[in-house]
């Protein structure tokens, strides 16, 4: 029973994280920035899902520092 409440507490607060709203952000930002370098549609798709990977592994990278930099302190 505690397990299922736990599991249940864990998704809804994952469903309210404010992170969520960096998705439709970053997708809007990777197509902007596409369509600013490259006409067609295709180069356009292309070069917004690499600067979309490049821009969320980028926040990932600094989720992890910020991540270990919380043990030291």
């Amino acid at each position: 029973m505690f397990a299922q409440f736990a599991t249940q507490l864990i998704a809804q607060s994952a469903m309210e994280a404010r992170i969520w709203w960096s998705l439709p952000l970053i997708a809007a930002i990777s197509l902007v920035y596409g369509a600013t370098r490259h006409e067609r549609i295709g180069d356009i798709v292309v070069h917004s899902w690499k600067s979309a990977v490049w821009v969320v592994s980028f926040m990932l990278i600094i989720f992890a520092v910020i991540w270990v930099a919380g043990y030291w302190n």
